[in-house]
């Protein structure tokens, strides 16, 4: 497991993205949630299409399961594996 760090360095692109994780995890535009609930659900989604994702992987072909799921997170092989590209 990685160290535990006390700051979280937010370069455009991580500000960016965080902004656009907002606006999902926002009840409606006035709400403002905490970013460590902007954070929080960002991983759980994350961890949670990678177990749907394993589910579904002998339930269809694996072409149909690349298409459907291949993201800039979860790249797929053809029926070989799961890559993440963050480290």
């Amino acid at each position: 497991m990685s160290t535990d760090r006390t700051t979280l360095r937010l370069s455009d692109e991580r500000k960016r993205l965080l902004d656009q994780a907002e606006e999902i995890v926002a009840s409606d535009p006035s709400d403002d949630p905490p970013m460590s609930d902007v954070i929080d659900a960002a991983l759980t989604h994350l961890i949670e299409s990678r177990e749907n994702l394993d589910d579904v992987r002998d339930q269809y072909p694996p072409q149909t399961v690349k298409e459907c799921c291949n993201t800039s997170v979860l790249r797929l092989r053809y029926r070989t594996s799961i890559e993440s590209k963050w480290r």
